[in-house]
């Protein structure tokens, strides 16, 4: 196949979860840049449609779809809609996140609703798909991680800032890493791969100093991420020019985790 064949997602089919948010927008992107249908969907259906609007005004086909990750029957009931309208979907992308947890003193509560969209509802919906790929005999699933379910948090890097991160995100992130290898096994077999990102930080307009300095001392390429930066790891994971790849995780971090 010619290189650009590999690559080409034209005539597939793509979900992503939390797809208008902050690195849902560029996978989203990217799928249909390379010629995927793309579903966004999440809980608020608004910011769904008005980001595949914003797509479809470019030519590229997108639409929105409402689920909520932390209910069981709202995953069930969005998996069905979408193969009835759309018979087979090719590429899962999980990106929805919970973020219950602001920091380690917060109530168990607040853990025990972040499983509910970072355990539980990301098995279920992975299992709900994942179990129509194999009876298809292909399909690609991508989880996207963090770098940190790679390395231990660097607080260090919150000096001075009055931010901080979570363990529930750090249990999460980790777990996910974990539970592709898993579902890398058994969909395997059965033509199914599955595949994780591990990004670094997204530069966004509320980080300022001294964070971003204190983060980029351990970047080798000395910057944070940019918007475009995980677009081509989500089209080759998507796509066949990765078609012998599968339990992988993939740091997108600029050197950080090394």
């Amino acid at each position: 196949m010619h290189i650009r064949e590999l690559f080409d997602l034209k005539g597939r089919v793509a979900v992503v979860t939390g797809g208008y948010g902050l690195y849902g927008r560029p996978i989203s992107e990217a799928l249909a840049e390379a010629g995927a249908q793309v579903i966004i969907a999440s809980r608020c259906r608004k910011r769904c449609e008005d980001w595949a609007a914003e797509l479809t005004a470019r030519g590229l086909a997108a639409c929105a779809e409402e689920m909520d990750q932390s209910d069981g029957p709202s995953i069930l009931a969005f998996c069905k809609r979408v193969y009835e309208r759309w018979n087979d979907v090719d590429v899962l992308v999980n990106n929805s996140v919970g973020r219950s947890m602001e920091s380690y003193a917060d109530s168990l509560e607040a853990w025990r609703e972040s499983m509910e969209v970072n355990a539980t509802g990301l098995f279920a919906i992975s299992r709900s798909f994942l179990d129509r790929m194999m009876n298809r005999g292909r399909g690609s699933i991508v989880n996207i991680s963090s770098i940190q379910g790679v390395v231990a948090p660097d607080f260090h890097n919150y000096d001075g800032t009055g931010m901080t991160t979570s363990p529930d995100y750090q249990f999460h992130k980790h777990g996910m890493i974990g539970l592709t290898k898993y579902l890398a096994a058994v969909g395997g077999p059965r033509g199914v791969r599955v595949n994780a990102i591990s990004p670094g930080g997204l530069r966004t307009p509320d980080h300022g100093e001294p964070f971003i300095s204190q983060y980029c001392r351990r970047v080798f390429l000395g910057r944070m991420a940019e918007y475009d930066d995980i677009k081509g790891a989500a089209v080759f994971l998507a796509s066949d020019a990765s078609r012998y790849v599968t339990g992988h995780n993939l740091l997108v971090d600029g050197g950080y985790s090394c």
